[in-house]
């Protein structure tokens, strides 16, 4: 569970309903018809920018954004050790049935397992990675696009509102209502965009360069043990993906 993104969103949630109770009636600050124009009308805007598949596929990767781990470049880092290790000492084939958490860097071990030679192992590994990255920013696509429709259907409804109160001066009883839907509609819009869609866009992006880095490692932890590199050079390689303050304190500890 990622807890930042839960925090974060109930946090936030919260904090506008505080808001609005301490401001009056939580009852005044809903209005059907602009949940209508700005939630339902921002999802049919949205998909229309892209297939049916990839909207629905979209929709999927809020899991993601509370629920997806990955596995650590330092936890990464100390397995290939392990394994390059084994792979040194009693060759290849000694790594079949050895215990990896790691699904991309374990299918990796496989192809050497299978005596695929550097470039098979280096295509398909890259190839997989390129999807999975795709993937991600695919997802985030989607959401960014909601992001900046809301606040345009917001404005939509604000324009109808005003609309609605303009033609009806006559009657003051209606320019209550009139005026409601035009301000709750932006209201609408800017919680929608701003507290749901582009924070779910920007953590799927955070996603996929966390994912891309950790199979990038895996790629080069693979073609090295294959070339039978002495673990402590490939531990010294992958430490490089690193922050420059991370590699410093493994260094001191040394």
């Amino acid at each position: 569970m990622d807890l930042a993104t839960l925090i974060g969103l109930v946090g936030g949630i919260a904090i506008i309903i505080m808001a609005m109770m301490l401001s009056g009636s939580l009852g005044m600050f809903a209005d059907v018809p602009s949940v209508l124009i700005v939630l339902v009308g921002s999802v049919l805007v949205c998909m229309m920018k892209f297939s049916l598949t990839k909207f629905l596929n979209a929709t999927k990767t809020v899991v993601k954004a509370f629920t997806f781990k990955i596995e650590s470049p330092d936890e990464l880092i100390a397995t290939v050790v392990e394994v390059s290790d084994v792979a040194r000492k009693n060759g290849l084939l000694a790594l079949d049935g050895i215990e990896i958490n790691s699904p991309f860097l374990k299918e990796g071990i496989g192809l050497l397992i299978d005596g695929h030679d550097e470039e098979v192992v280096r295509s398909l590994m890259q190839k997989d990675k390129h999807l999975t990255v795709s993937r991600h920013k695919s997802g985030a696509e989607v959401w960014e696009a909601l992001g900046d429709v809301a606040p345009a259907m917001g404005m939509i409804g604000t324009l109808i509102g005003l609309v609605a109160m303009l033609s009806n001066m006559d009657d003051p009883k209606s320019i209550g209502p009139a005026m409601a839907v035009a301000l709750l509609t932006t209201l609408y819009g800017a919680m929608l965009a701003n507290m749901i869609a582009l924070p779910f866009a920007h953590k799927l992006k955070a996603r996929m360069a966390e994912e891309e880095l950790i199979r990038s490692m895996a790629i080069d932890a693979v073609l090295a043990i294959q070339a039978g590199q002495n673990p402590r050079v490939i531990e010294a390689m992958l430490s490089s993906y690193l922050p420059a303050k991370n590699r410093n304190n493994e260094d001191s500890a040394e």
